[in-house]
C-alpha cells in the first residue's frame, strides 16, 4: 500500500521517512496534550486536564483488577504511556493522507520489546533472580527440563504476539481503508471511519491489558508456585 497518497510523500517518496516521520507526529501529538493537560492545573479539572484525567482513572481502573490498585498506579506511567502512543499510531492513520505508524511492524515491535524487557526487569527486581526463573520450573521438580524451556518459548512467543496482534490489525485496516476509499470514496467510508476508530481503542486496550497482564505474572509470583 505504499502507493497510497500521504501528504509527507510529497515531500519524501521514502517509506522510512514517511514512517519515522508520523512516528514523530505522534510522539508531538502526545507531548502537546500531556503539556496542554499539566500547564494550568486546577483543582476542579476541566478541558483537556478534565480528559486526561478520566482516561488515567480509567487506566488504573483497569489494571486494578489485574495487579491490584497500588500496582496499577505504580506501573500507570509505563502503561498510560504505551496507551496514548498506540491509540494516536492507530487513530492517524484513518485520517487521509496520514499513515498509522503502528501498520509497521518496527513500531509495534519495539513497543513489544519495551514491555518484554520491562516486565521480566520487575519480575527479577521484586522477587530475585533465583525465585524468579524459579517459577519457570512448574510446581514439580521432576517436570523441570520439560517446563522450563516451554515457559522460555512462550515467554518469547510474547513479544511476536503483542507485536504481530497490533501490527497485522492496523495494517489490515489501514488496506481496508485505502480499498473503500477507491471504490466509494464519498458516502460509504463514514462508515468504515466509525468502524475503524472503534478498532483503534480495542488494540489499545488489549496492549494495554495485556502489559498489565503480564507484569502481574511476573510480580505477584505465589509462594507455593
Amino acid at each position: 500500500m505504499n502507493e497510497i497518497f500521504t501528504f509527507l510523500g510529497l515531500i519524501n517518496h521514502s517509506h522510512g521517512f514517511i514512517f519515522v516521520s508520523h512516528m514523530l507526529l505522534v510522539g508531538i501529538i502526545v507531548l502537546v496534550i500531556a503539556k496542554l493537560a499539566t500547564s494550568k492545573m486546577q483543582l476542579v479539572p476541566s478541558g483537556v486536564q478534565n480528559l486526561m484525567e478520566a482516561y488515567l482513572e480509567g487506566v488504573i481502573s483497569m489494571g486494578k483488577d489485574v495487579v491490584g490498585e497500588e500496582l496499577a498506579r505504580k506501573y500507570l506511567p509505563l502503561v498510560a504511556t504505551i496507551g496514548l502512543i498506540v491509540f494516536f499510531a492507530n487513530v492517524i492513520g484513518i485520517i487521509p493522507g496520514f499513515e498509522s505508524p503502528s501498520s509497521n511492524i518496527n513500531m509495534t515491535l519495539l513497543l513489544a520489546l519495551v514491555v518484554f524487557i520491562y516486565y521480566n526487569y520487575e519480575g527479577i527486581r521484586v522477587n530475585g533472580v533465583v525465585k524468579y526463573f524459579g517459577h519457570f520450573m512448574g510446581p514439580m521438580k521432576i517436570l523441570a527440563p520439560l517446563m522450563f524451556p516451554i515457559e522460555i518459548v512462550s515467554h518469547l512467543s510474547r513479544v511476536i504476539s503483542l507485536s504481530f496482534r497490533l501490527f497485522g490489525n492496523i495494517k489490515g485496516d489501514d488496506m481496508f481503508l485505502g480499498v473503500m476509499l477507491m471504490l466509494a470514496p464519498w458516502l460509504i467510508p463514514i462508515v468504515s471511519f466509525g468502524l475503524l476508530t472503534f478498532m483503534a481503542f480495542l488494540q489499545t486496550f488489549i496492549f494495554m491489558i495485556l502489559t498489565y497482564v503480564y507484569l502481574a505474572g511476573a510480580v505477584l509470583i505465589s509462594e507455593d508456585h
